[in-house]
């Protein structure tokens, strides 16, 4: 196999600052925001609590919008949610940072058919923990949606891969609207930053189990992420996730804490959440 070849099957052998195709405006977004959020932390190292508050917020319902809409509504159909509500934290995960509906669940789906083998999207394994943790965001080949994703080919899903940019550019910059440039810096870079690490460890930390042969499940459960990934809380319950993928409930036990789960439950409460698929040990 020629060197070209074997960096287009295996892309963690391209050099980290090589983009595939129009992925290049991914490394762009993750470079800009890297160096606004490095200026922002030397120019207002501390924003003011009511700034703080609303970056917290924002990350928190982002994270709701990536664990219980994307992750375990959408792409393992653990739970259907009322139309509304789930169209709402879908605009709070893109404005996240977290990437499109149809993309994510077609990706997310792929790494769990192949889980911990050399066709793993995210596989630190072979491609080491940055590989794993960001630079396949912007050097994979996008997962075929028809492949993986059917059911994302719909009106209501694609929209938001025309609305991604100019949410994403708002995201960045509404904040200076607000409460000027500590909110500029505050509510955009850096709190996007935050999130954009704190789901990243999903792939990399949580399945940096050494010393396992090809294809073994490499899933690792750990107590101190969920506190870091706010309304995410409960993906840090990865291996509970990878042993009963279908369970909308990623805590097993009552000390595993699953914010995304008491959600849920809230949602089914007020009639907003339905067909709730529960699994575990």
């Amino acid at each position: 196999m020629s060197e070209s070849a074997f960096a287009e099957k295996h892309p963690w052998t391209l050099p980290w600052w090589k983009a595939e195709g129009e992925n290049i405006w991914v490394l762009v977004y993750i470079v800009l925001i890297h160096m606004l959020a490095v200026a922002g932390i030397v120019l207002f190292p501390i924003p003011g609590w009511k700034v703080f508050a609303g970056a917290l917020a924002l990350s928190a319902l982002g994270g709701f919008g990536t664990t219980i809409v994307y992750h375990r509504a959408l792409a393992h159909h653990a739970v259907k949610l009322n139309p509304v509500v789930e169209q709402l934290f879908i605009f709070f995960a893109v404005f996240n940072g977290s990437g499109v509906p149809s993309t994510w669940i077609a990706n997310h789906r792929n790494h769990h058919a192949n889980a911990d083998t050399i066709g793993d999207v995210s596989s630190p394994r072979h491609g080491g923990f940055w590989w794993a943790h960001l630079r396949w965001l912007y050097q994979w080949k996008a997962s075929s949606m028809e492949k993986w994703c059917p059911d994302m080919i719909r009106p209501k899903y694609l929209i938001w891969a025309k609305l991604q940019a100019p949410l994403v550019i708002t995201s960045v910059c509404f904040g200076y609207f607000l409460f000027g440039w500590k909110g500029l810096f505050w509510l955009g870079a850096l709190r996007l930053v935050y999130c954009l690490h704190m789901q990243c460890f999903v792939n990399s930390l949580l399945h940096l189990k050494p010393g396992l042969p090809e294809g073994v499940d490499s899933s690792l459960n750990i107590w101190w992420l969920g506190p870091f990934q706010l309304g995410a809380w409960g993906e840090n319950w990865h291996a509970n996730h990878h042993a009963y993928p279908a369970s909308a409930r990623f805590g097993h036990h009552w000390w595993q804490i699953d914010v995304g789960w008491w959600a849920i439950q809230a949602l089914r409460s007020a009639g907003l959440a339905s067909k709730i698929r529960v699994q575990g040990p």
